[in-house]
């Protein structure tokens, strides 16, 4: 072979095998909705295959290596939906997720405000206004933990995420009708900026921490709306199975209570409830009930119906609700599949 087609093909041979690994590489990259985790090391080798006077040779090149950096990202989002209250009410909350959106693990300070431009009055923090949903019920209630800042800050892994209620007080003599909003936010311990912006040496591990398109750091904001009309509602399973047990064995049957009660003055028009039935279960045929009394599963003139024109759910038309009129009390019946 001569010298020019031998290096024709040496450079074949490398080109070849180098496409070879650069494909390799992108196919067999770990994906996640978070990106390769921080400290992840990346090694690349390249090799030559040639020819020498008729003798195959194989020649490999020095590996390099990097360790994947820390990207810090973060998300809020409100889970309340826009919450009535009186004029008054004390101790009312918002929920919120954070979540960390980065790839490695991160710290999160939190702060509230509430002195949000664009509404009709500003809620009062209650002291403290933060707290964490400790027993994850997506309720506030005593048995959750206050947020105090710089000792119990939230330290999230990568894709994590935590439940956050603000806590406010309402003040007294609002209309009805008036909105006042209140923000949480969420800051990176280890900093923000623009993204991009290196923090050298501070991420898992000691690699850079570099700050995502997020900033390192995100808000989200809850409404208050006053309303002279104050409805709670509570929903309480009871588990029956096929043994006289209360075992949720495939077979067993759930039986749902949900009350709604007119706490206040005022009138809740057009009430109704619509109950969509759970995944890996099978709604009892006749199975629901107002205030005891059997309603049928038909769109008829009773107040109930079992609705499969979208997702499968039990709706209960409750009407006009005043406080005169007491808890409505709405039971149906699921099989566990």
């Amino acid at each position: 072979m001569d010298t020019a087609n031998s290096t024709f093909a040496s450079a074949f041979a490398w080109t070849r095998r180098c496409t070879y690994l650069c494909l390799f590489s992108l196919i067999s990259a770990p994906a996640g909705a978070v990106g390769t985790a921080v400290g992840t090391v990346i090694e690349n080798t390249a090799v030559v295959n040639y020819d020498l006077a008729g003798t195959p040779l194989t020649l490999q090149s020095n590996t390099t290596t990097v360790a994947v950096a820390e990207r810090i990202n973060v998300t809020v989002t409100l889970q309340s939906p826009q919450t009535p209250v009186a004029p008054g009410d004390s101790a009312r909350a918002l929920l919120f997720t954070v979540t960390n959106t980065g790839n490695g693990s991160e710290t999160f300070q939190l702060a509230i405000d509430s002195l949000i431009a664009g509404d009709d009055f500003d809620p009062t923090p209650a002291v403290p206004g933060i707290y964490f949903d400790t027993d994850g019920s997506g309720d506030f209630n005593a048995g959750d933990q206050p947020y105090t800042p710089g000792s119990n800050d939230p330290d999230l892994l990568a894709d994590e995420s935590i439940s956050i209620f603000l806590v406010n007080d309402i003040p007294g003599g609002l209309a009805n009708g008036l909105t006042g909003r209140s923000q949480l936010t969420a800051t990176s311990a280890t900093g923000t900026g623009a993204p991009g912006t290196v923090f050298g040496g501070q991420g898992d591990g000691g690699v850079n921490a570099v700050i995502g398109s997020t900033g390192g750091e995100a808000q989200d904001t809850g409404e208050y709306l006053v309303s002279d009309v104050q409805v709670s509602v509570t929903k309480a399973q009871l588990v029956s199975d096929p043994f006289g047990g209360s075992e949720p064995v495939p077979g067993a049957t759930l039986t749902y209570t949900i009350v709604v009660t007119v706490n206040s003055p005022g009138t809740a028009t057009a009430s109704t409830i619509r109950d969509a039935i759970p995944v890996f279960t099978t709604y009892v045929p006749n199975s629901i009930t107002l205030n005891g009394a059997a309603l049928s599963d038909l769109a008829d003139t009773d107040e109930g119906e079992f609705d499969t024109s979208g997702t499968p759910a039990v709706v209960v038309r409750l009407g006009d609700l005043t406080q005169a009129l007491g808890a409505q009390t709405v039971e149906f019946q699921v099989a566990i599949d």
